[in-house]
């Protein structure tokens, strides 16, 4: 296309050159004056629309939905792990602005606040947790992404203790993906 523009902006210019280059009557000079006037307003007509389609035709950026989806699985399995293991550290898993809403209680506020209430968790918790990422809902530009996902805590004796449903909005800092915010909604009937 831009090939075929530049042809096109030669031709008509060289047609409007060579009628400058020609010598004309004075009654050609007025006829030819409008002419070149209607010639050079629709090249530049067609040049300036050629161009506005620039911005429209830029490509959009390939979101992979089912790999954001693999890495947002692998970040809550990382994070089930570590809590399994009792030992609870920062692994990048949310970010230093979080919140998040456990049930009936505050919302935990910063990455600190969380880290400390999940060590004091921990501390009495013998039971293992795993989570699975059921949905991903991602942002058309990738940035952000809301998973839904469901929990399944099971005791020593792999009996499932807890089950349940939570959300998490992640957003894209430094090329990773952290935890914003966090909520749980446990699927047990209240005792």
């Amino acid at each position: 296309m831009d090939k075929a523009k530049s042809q096109l902006f030669v031709f008509f210019a060289k047609a409007v050159l060579s009628q400058i280059y020609f010598k004309e009557t004075s009654d050609q000079i007025m006829k030819n004056q409008g002419v070149k006037v209607m010639v050079l307003c629709c090249v530049m007509s067609f040049i300036t629309a050629c161009n506005s389609n620039k911005s429209e035709t830029a490509a959009a950026p390939v979101i992979d939905k089912e790999q954001i989806k693999k890495l947002i699985q692998e970040k809550e399995n990382e994070y089930a792990a570590l809590y399994n293991s009792g030992e609870v550290k920062n692994i990048g898993y949310y970010a230093e602005d979080a919140i998040t809403f456990y049930q009936n209680r505050a919302p935990l506020v910063g990455r600190d606040s969380i880290v400390a209430f999940l060590k004091e968790d921990i501390v009495s918790n013998t039971n293992t947790i795993s989570f699975t990422t059921n949905e991903v809902f991602v942002s058309n530009d990738g940035v952000q992404v809301v998973e839904l996902g469901s929990f399944k805590v099971v005791d020593s004796a792999n009996t499932t203790v807890n089950t349940g449903n939570y959300m998490g909005l992640f957003e894209k800092r430094d090329g990773k993906y952290v935890c914003l915010r966090d909520m749980s909604a446990s699927d047990k009937p209240k005792e």
